[in-house]
């Protein structure tokens, strides 16, 4: 007669008995792997306050002028506007719990706020990289290619946003039905995908989740923008060679800093993800205390700061802005609406307008 195997052969468990290990660790594993001091707490609730809120207003400035001015209205913009709503909705149904508990200095809110915090912040974090991808995917067609872009073509552009949407799910529902889990973080205040627990269960999920949601959606970015970089510097040396129609000019210097922007907006992205990436993994692979409290605490911050640098970089990557400062005018905007954006912004950032005008 075979003994009987106390945990299940199979090695993603039943999701029952997955919830219930969980739940009995949940309050010790809450605490994080140390304590931050109060201080700590302290200098932590500042940071995800600040976060918190500029987040939230740079990306409502950014969604009230699409949904506001017509001219902003383009198909590449509608990505970016993807990428927007997910950092707002991270600042809206996020961030204030994290705040919350660092100002506590434990979570508040218990362990289904935990998996619920765990995971809406996977999810749109995870939206926001595949948009970049998405949307760098979409440069590089374009302009290698040799089209010409319809504004009014919105189809290809949607069709993107609902792939990344679709795909963020896909990768962040199986911790709610057993495949890994949801739980606590660093110090104990901020939840997300068990890094710790160091299982064949959790590993397998945490390796899938790295290499197709982290390595994938980065090679394709570093691939498509490699190659529009390579093709800009060449067709920069053949137009230097030929008297182009002035029309034509414009146009390519336009693109050129449409692209410029997206290079800079997917470089900050990468600086804020990818400590937080490196921490994941030698949390999951390495001795089990090996990361303090304050070490894990950091990355994950840069990571919400991605919700404030998205849209400051959508704004001040328009050229003009500086020339608004400098002539205190709107006249321009009669016939470039799209410098609106910078104006709106000028409320929001002071100190920029300050050191233009001294």
């Amino acid at each position: 007669m075979l003994p009987v195997l106390p945990f299940p052969a199979n090695p993603f468990p039943n999701p029952l008995l997955h919830q219930d290990m969980q739940r009995h660790t949940f309050k010790s594993a809450s605490r994080g792997s140390g304590s931050l001091s109060p201080t700590g707490h302290l200098v932590v609730a500042v940071c995800l306050g600040f976060i918190g809120t500029f987040g939230f207003l740079n990306n409502l400035l950014v969604l009230t002028l699409f949904c506001r001015y017509h001219t902003l209205r383009s198909p590449i913009n509608v990505l970016l506007l993807s990428v927007c709503v997910s950092d707002l909705l991270v600042c809206v149904l996020g961030t204030p719990f994290s705040f919350a508990a660092a100002t506590q200095g434990r979570w508040l809110i218990g362990r289904a706020g935990c998996v619920w915090y765990g995971f809406i912040n996977a999810c749109l974090g995870i939206v926001s990289l595949i948009s970049l991808a998405v949307l760098s995917y979409e440069r590089c067609c374009t302009m290698l290619c040799r089209m010409q872009a319809d504004g009014t073509d919105f189809g290809t552009a949607v069709a993107g946003v609902c792939f990344s949407w679709v795909y963020a799910l896909a990768w962040t529902l199986p911790p709610l039905l057993g495949w890994s889990s949801y739980g606590p973080e660093g110090p104990g205040t901020t939840c997300s995908v068990d890094w710790r627990t160091q299982t064949p269960n959790n590993i397998s999920y945490i390796v899938c989740l790295f290499t197709f949601c982290l390595l994938l959606p980065f090679s394709v970015i570093m691939y498509s923008y490699g190659k529009l970089l390579s093709s800009i510097q060449y067709k920069t040396c053949v137009s230097s060679l030929q008297v182009s129609n002035v029309s034509t000019a414009v146009t390519r210097r336009r693109e050129q800093r449409v692209l410029v922007m997206v290079v800079t907006m997917v470089a900050c992205y990468l600086l804020c993800w990818l400590p937080y990436g490196v921490a994941a993994l030698l949390s999951t692979f390495g001795p089990r205390n090996l990361l303090t409290p304050e070490v894990t605490i950091v990355p994950s911050l840069l990571a919400k700061t991605s919700t404030v640098i998205n849209p400051v970089i959508y704004i001040y990557m328009n050229r003009q802005v500086l020339t608004l400062t400098h002539t205190h005018t709107l006249s321009h905007t009669h016939t470039h609406p799209e410098l609106l954006c910078g104006v709106v912004s000028l409320m929001f950032l002071p100190a920029v307008s300050m050191v233009t005008f001294s």
